[in-house]
């Protein structure tokens, strides 16, 4: 089976709120995702398979150089196939061509491995308050 990485893809609401249901062991939500993204996303790149969403990761920014990964979800059933890190890859290519230069993460710890062995970021001082 093939799998389509797309930056920018276009779908409804129920693809994206089924998989981050399903990726994230939680109820299906209500969130408007083409509202949220189309507002304050560069972009965001699909996983397609056999016409299924099946990963998903939003890329936000500050307007300038800063790019920001969140939301990276990929569906149970094809998690720990390389999707996640295809996802991440994708989203920092198109990062940088639209001449950002640099691309953030947070994560939880569970996700250290993903982020810093899989996917090539660095670990950096930051910080944070929990609103």
């Amino acid at each position: 089976m093939t799998i389509e990485y797309e930056w920018r893809g276009d779908f409804d609401n129920t693809p994206p709120k089924a998989l981050h249901a399903d990726g994230f062991g939680h109820p299906v939500t209500q969130t408007d995702w083409r509202e949220r993204l189309v507002r304050h996303s560069l972009g965001w790149v699909c996983a397609w398979e056999d016409g299924s969403l099946i990963g998903f990761v939003n890329v936000v920014w500050d307007g300038g150089v800063h790019a920001f990964i969140l939301d990276t979800v990929v569906a149970q059933h094809r998690k720990r196939s390389g999707v996640g890190g295809a996802l991440v890859a994708a989203a920092a290519h198109e990062a940088r061509a639209a001449k950002c230069e640099w691309l953030h993460v947070d994560f939880e710890e569970h996700l250290r491995s993903f982020y810093f062995d899989a996917c090539g970021f660095q670990e950096t001082t930051a910080g944070l308050i929990a609103l």
